[in-house]
């Protein structure tokens, strides 16, 4: 099959084949804005120190998380953990009109395609579609660049539009991110069979999940917790920290917590399937626990970039509160303006991000639950034949939804508090004083005193931060409540979805 065929096939199909072409090339934009953010930040050049800067600040920016070189790292990668719910989304809407995608793999299939060709059809749509994204993306960027490159009065940027990422680093985004979409969607494949009566999965699970998701959720912890004794260590044998050790564990550690809240919804729809099945005495109940035990992977598939989001935001309340506590250590020892409320003031920053991703993630679960009331619309149509309500049917959805979103929203603000207290402890201020064990006249002899003198601790004052219990409440709320919208949403699809004539359509 020549090239050109290949991208011509890919590219065919419906209208909902063109949506989610569309929503793939978006989320791909989103990402490689992330990715070029974030490089572009770690491009900002240090310059030396001199008398007149000893703190070696970039005063050309007007933004102190830039003019800071020490901010500059946990900037760059708050804007990588935003790709996060970006890429779930992605893998989200890749499963937009999946049953008439199957149908027309199938039909390429009867026409004498291989399934190795059927395949390439499917990986180069994610492919084309992520590369269309990737370049929308950076030229949203360079159009960016020319937009904020206005100087304010004071000669300062607002952004760091005077510098760029290298060669090398561009041409890895642009790339890379159509590769990785590419390979994932190859790598999801690689246990389906593609024949001419539909698409078929070759390996089916005997048994629900196991919570060995938790095991990488206390990887992830023990990475976070990790970080200061290590420093501690070297600090303690006169060595330098080394410069990949700190980011390999924070980077480690929070995508490990991060994939076992994900991977971990899927044995809690199977385990609150099971509770619901023992349990519960309502068809619609009963209905969801069966959908839920049959298909447990949906919940980690469909609020991947949920909790994601939820996790995040979960870590910056919990950050947060470390510099409130901070600011108010300083404030007890008669300290005035202190990093800490710059950095409570930089904290907004990091809400809004949170705010952007809770966006995202909505958007995701719009897509996934509209998406599996129209994949299963043979199965509603025929219960609806049968005498079952559509109220019946919407109150299962609802169930199903609902009943593993919870305790996964719980375990989500859980872990990135966690996550917070791990890497910073409560802020500690520890005074000493000296003290000469002889007389007083060798104490007052300043060629004797040297000798007699010792360290002791006389006071030490801790701040315990407390626990962000509005905040967590509000960012859980906040995504039950997109939970509920999006059920009602998909709703909405559901009386059309359940028409008798689905079943001769389907």
């Amino acid at each position: 099959m020549r090239p050109s065929t290949l991208v011509r096939l890919a590219l065919a199909g419906t209208r909902t084949d063109t949506v989610r072409v569309a929503l793939t090339a978006l989320s791909a934009a989103l990402a490689t804005l992330a990715a070029l953010a974030a490089l572009t930040v770690l491009a900002i050049p240090t310059p030396p120190a001199t008398d007149g800067n000893g703190n070696r600040w970039s005063e050309q920016y007007a933004n102190q998380l830039l003019v800071e070189p020490g901010l500059r790292g946990g900037t760059a990668f708050a804007l990588l953990l935003l790709m996060i719910p970006v890429l779930a989304l992605a893998g989200q809407c890749a499963r937009l009109g999946a049953p008439a995608r199957d149908r027309r793999l199938a039909a390429l299939r009867l026409a004498g395609a291989t399934p190795g060709q059927v395949t390439r059809i499917a990986v180069l749509e994610t492919g084309v579609a992520s590369l269309l994204g990737t370049l929308a993306g950076a030229s949203v960027h360079f159009a960016g660049r020319e937009l904020f490159d206005r100087p304010d009065a004071q000669g300062r940027l607002v952004l760091p539009t005077d510098v760029l990422p290298p060669a090398g680093e561009l041409a890895a985004v642009l790339v890379g991110l159509p590769v990785v979409a590419a390979l994932a969607t190859a790598l999801m494949l690689r246990r389906v069979s593609t024949t001419p009566f539909g698409v078929l999965r070759t390996h089916r699970r005997e048994r629900g999940p196991r919570p060995w998701a938790g095991v990488l959720i206390c990887a992830g912890l023990a990475a976070f917790l990790a970080v200061e004794p290590v420093t501690r260590w070297y600090v303690r044998r006169g060595a330098d920290v080394p410069s990949w050790l700190v980011p390999a564990l924070l980077v480690g550690g929070g995508l490990a917590a991060m994939v076992g809240v994900v991977v971990g919804t899927g044995w809690i729809s199977w385990t609150a399937g099971r509770v619901l099945h023992r349990y519960a005495r309502g068809p619609a109940a009963l209905l969801a626990a069966r959908r839920l035990m049959a298909d447990p992977w949906a919940g980690s598939r469909t609020f991947a970039a949920l909790l994601a989001a939820v996790l995040l935001g979960a870590g910056a309340a919990g950050l947060r509160e470390h510099f409130v506590a901070s600011a108010e250590l300083s404030r007890r020892e008669g300290g005035g303006m202190t990093n800490g409320d710059f950095y409570l003031r930089t904290m907004d920053l990091v809400d809004l991000a949170v705010a952007v991703a809770m966006l995202v993630a909505a958007g995701g679960l719009v897509v996934a639950v509209v998406e599996g009331i129209t994949a299963r619309r043979r199965a509603y149509a025929a219960l609806v034949a049968t005498g079952v309500p559509r109220p019946t049917l919407g109150r299962s959805v609802a169930w199903q939804s609902l009943a593993p979103a919870v305790p996964a929203v719980a375990v989500a603000l859980a872990v990135g508090l966690l996550l917070a207290r791990g890497l910073f402890r409560a802020p500690t201020v520890i005074n000493y004083d000296e003290v000469c064990d002889a007389s007083e006249q060798l104490c007052a002899d300043p060629a004797t005193r040297g000798r007699y003198l010792r360290v002791v601790e006389t006071t030490e004052m801790t701040v315990p931060p407390d626990v962000p219990l509005e905040q967590l409440a509000l960012l859980g709320a906040g995504a039950l409540a997109a939970v509920l919208v999006t059920v009602g949403v998909g709703l909405l699809f559901l009386r059309a979805g359940t028409a008798v004539e689905e079943l001769r359509a389907t």
